[in-house]
């Protein structure tokens, strides 16, 4: 007969639970198939008495570029002034570090200017890095685009989208993270007279397609792919209209028109079922329904409401925050920071909450889910464990994960303190990685 010791059982009953928790990396942004739903088990139901332990602490510089995660190594971008200039030179970097202890493994740099960009927001890179094997993509504010060797950050190829597309930048830079199709990585380049969509072969930057003519500057909002009637469609929303590609070839296979005011297309496209949401601060939210069987599309409805004030929107005016669809509802960030539900077929509004983001304009938030509730990231720098419903919002705790420390530009008239946190977390690996202008932290959420 077997004998198991004690020392046996504890040998076992780690295994067992070893085994019994996932881990994920991270590895664009939102996370998998950018749907910022985190996968993992283990993770912590409330926030401990003594506070979120703190696995290291280092300093960056600054900028809006949320970290990914792959084979132990993070990954980010950020900026700093050129010495002896104004924020109006730049020196941007794609920088990687180990997972485990915050190590600065290599970096990737190169000069640029800012001059096209809006002054209070000269800040440092927007759109957040995508990992694909052994290589990472990344597009600066200014349009520089880089793939570089994730092992040691050696350059593989870039463009660069001012001086080669003759790119209309953004005021507030280019936010479009690139994506990646099979052998492609797709960019938002922009051009004057030329095309908004470019995709290059991801080994060699040849140049395979564009798409998506315009004369007007980009709009900030990010590509996804959702496969639907069969096919792989990739979803654009440029300030004109939300598109449907074909991710392979370019080619559009539908558009339902929406004319979005000063460019603001930011919040990510939504797929519920056979619909799409996309929400906007000037211009309301739209709901589009996919057909099932042929790459086509019909608008349901668009609610814009009167103003983007809190007392002139109906329905939500999405700014940074993409809102989030549970059943017959979907919920999120209005104009000025009132977290909302809304019913998805009329997207009338059904509850508010002024108490869990900052009441100012352009309140936003970051939502990612995990099992049947949300870790939430407001602008204050808070993490908070969140369940939503018809009824209203549960919130399960909260806890101050980083201080926020970028001024936003729009000071006491707009908002009580005119400082943010606008950068995307990643949840990866039991942690939660985070940045401000001046530091990157990682952060404990195991049990």
């Amino acid at each position: 007969m077997a004998v198991t010791t004690t020392r046996g059982w504890t040998l076992l009953m780690i295994l067992a639970v070893a085994a019994s928790v996932s881990a994920d990396d991270w590895t664009q942004w939102r996370g998998k198939d950018r749907l910022a739903v985190w996968h993992e088990d283990g993770i912590v139901d409330k926030f401990p008495k003594d506070g979120l332990k703190t696995a290291w602490q280092i300093s960056i510089g600054s900028g809006y570029s949320g970290p990914v995660v792959s084979k132990g190594r993070i990954v980010t971008m950020d900026y700093r002034p050129k010495p002896g200039t104004e924020t109006v030179e730049a020196i941007e970097r794609v920088i990687c570090l180990d997972e485990k202890t915050g190590k600065l493994l290599w970096k990737d740099e190169w000069q640029t200017h800012y001059r096209e960009l809006m002054g209070s927001y000269r800040t440092g890179p927007r759109a957040t890095p995508t990992i694909d094997v052994d290589r990472v993509y990344a597009v600066g504010a200014a349009g520089h685009i880089r793939c570089v060797s994730l092992e040691d950050g050696k350059l593989l190829w870039s463009k660069d989208s001012r001086k080669q597309f003759e790119a209309l930048l953004p005021v507030w830079g280019i936010s479009t993270s690139p994506i990646i199709d099979g052998d492609l990585v797709i960019f938002a380049t922009g051009g004057k007279n030329s095309e908004q969509v470019r995709a290059f072969n991801k080994m060699t930057g040849e140049e395979v397609w564009k798409a998506v003519p315009s004369n007007d500057e980009l709009g900030y909002s990010q590509f996804v792919i959702y496969e639907h009637a069969g096919i792989k469609q990739l979803i654009y929303w440029d300030p004109a209209a939300l598109r449907s590609l074909n991710p392979q070839t370019g080619e559009i296979y539908w558009q339902v028109p929406m004319s979005v005011r000063h460019h603001m297309t930011i919040a990510t496209p939504v797929k519920s079922g056979s619909q799409l949401l996309v929400s906007s601060f000037y211009s309301g939210s739209m709901l589009v329904d996919m057909d099932n069987d042929q790459p086509t599309a019909k608008k349901l409805w668009h609610i814009q409401g009167e103003s983007e004030r809190p007392n002139g929107t109906k329905g939500l005016h999405s700014v940074i925050t993409t809102p989030v669809v549970e059943g017959d509802h979907f919920y999120g960030t209005c104009s000025y920071g009132e977290l909302r539900g809304l019913e998805l077929a009329t997207g009338k509004r059904v509850w508010e909450n002024k108490e869990l983001t900052r009441q100012g304009r352009w309140g936003s938030a970051y939502f990612v889910k995990n099992g049947d509730r949300y870790f939430m990231v407001n602008d204050e720098g808070e993490l908070l464990i969140v369940r939503f419903s018809p009824k209203g919002v549960e919130v399960i705790d909260r806890t101050l994960l980083i201080k926020p420390d970028t001024e936003s530009g729009f000071g006491p008239r707009r908002f009580a303190n005119s400082i943010v946190n606008w950068v995307q977390p990643a949840f990866a690996n039991g942690h939660v990685i985070i940045r401000n202008d001046h530091e990157m932290v990682r952060v404990s959420l195991r049990k």
